[in-house]
């Protein structure tokens, strides 16, 4: 990573480290928008330093060919999101739901530096592809204290709706989806989940990548809050479930991880102390389960049909949503 003399005196203004030196690129930004890299400091009460160096390209790559207009002022969106996450919002999380600390953020022409505390620092070093039922277990109770925090909250400064995959921000991709029932149904599903009584912050991109693990105490914490914002707290859980389980994992295990979910959520709501009615809560978010799976494949299916992701379970649950839209609107 290069660092303007700018950008490593703030470092080391916000840090009060004497030196800080590059030592290892943890991983580029998606279609190029920069790089995360872990800076080892000296002179300081800290070692190392994570910082998030957001720096847009002038032709972006997108994996898939998704190049767009849009695609590029959403990008642009998220980091000032994230921003705002960091400076308003992360503050409030627990240790039940840890996140890590920002010790500053700075831009300067159209190039963003955010810097944040080295999680394998403090005890998060392990990172897993798959996970085995403690892992997963502690990635529901992130997401239930989570959601717990922030339930009812406005998201001010964060997006209206949070999700990457969001409806009002993906109309080229439902353009791209070939007619089904789905293509129909969309702006009803999203209607549904966007209306819901009982509204949280949702992480927006709660995948398996985007959880640290500590392997002294089973507890995790969590990254990139780019599309962190209002709605339901399902479609943080079925997203998560469907990055770790394949279709037939899903189909065994799905009924025993939601249980665990919401015995996890009574647990940080009656913590939290917020009086809101657990019981109603998951009687509501229960029923629009299915309707988050099938708002997550309605996005697949036009970014891309031919995703791994998109399988028997994934197809069984979006049929499972349309049925319930049919049988409402049927009451009508």
């Amino acid at each position: 990573m290069d660092l303007t003399p700018y950008q490593l005196d703030f470092i080391l203004q916000k840090t009060g480290a004497k030196s800080a030196t590059a030592e290892q690129s943890v991983q580029t930004l998606w279609s190029g928008y920069g790089e995360i890299t872990r800076f080892a400091l000296q002179g300081c009460d800290r070692n190392s330093l994570i910082v998030k160096h957001i720096a847009p390209p002038l032709n972006a790559h997108h994996p898939r060919g998704w190049n767009t207009n849009l695609s590029h002022e959403r990008k642009l969106k998220s980091y000032q999101v994230e921003i705002n996450w960091y400076r308003n919002w992360s503050k409030l999380c627990s240790k039940s739901s840890y996140v890590p600390q920002c010790f500053g953020i700075t831009s300067k022409k159209g190039e963003i530096l955010i810097l944040l505390e080295d999680l394998d620092a403090i005890g998060f070093d392990s990172r897993f592809n798959t996970l085995n039922q403690e892992n997963l277990q502690a990635c529901l109770r992130w997401l239930a204290h989570f959601h717990a925090c922030f339930m009812q909250h406005e998201p001010i400064g964060l997006w209206p709706v949070g999700t990457y995959w969001h409806l009002d921000t993906r109309p080229e991709e439902w353009d791209a989806m070939e007619d089904s029932p789905l293509k129909k149904a969309a702006k009803e599903i999203n209607a549904k989940l966007n209306q819901c009584q009982f509204k949280t912050i949702v992480h927006g991109d709660a995948k398996v990548a985007n959880f640290c693990f500590s392997s002294n105490d089973n507890s995790v914490a969590a990254v990139d809050f780019q599309y962190a914002g209002g709605g339901c707290g399902m479609k943080d859980v079925a997203y998560f479930l469907g990055s770790c389980l394949s279709g037939t994992e899903c189909d065994l295990y799905q009924d025993d991880y939601l249980n665990y979910y919401f015995s996890s959520l009574k647990k940080a709501l009656a913590k939290a102390g917020n009086g809101v009615d657990c019981t109603a809560i998951e009687n509501e978010w229960r029923q629009l389960y299915p309707l988050a799976w099938a708002d997550f494949n309605r996005f697949l299916l036009g970014w891309s049909p031919n995703h791994k992701k998109l399988n028997r379970h994934s197809s069984n649950m979006t049929q499972l949503a349309l049925q319930q839209l049919q049988k409402s609107l049927s009451k009508k």
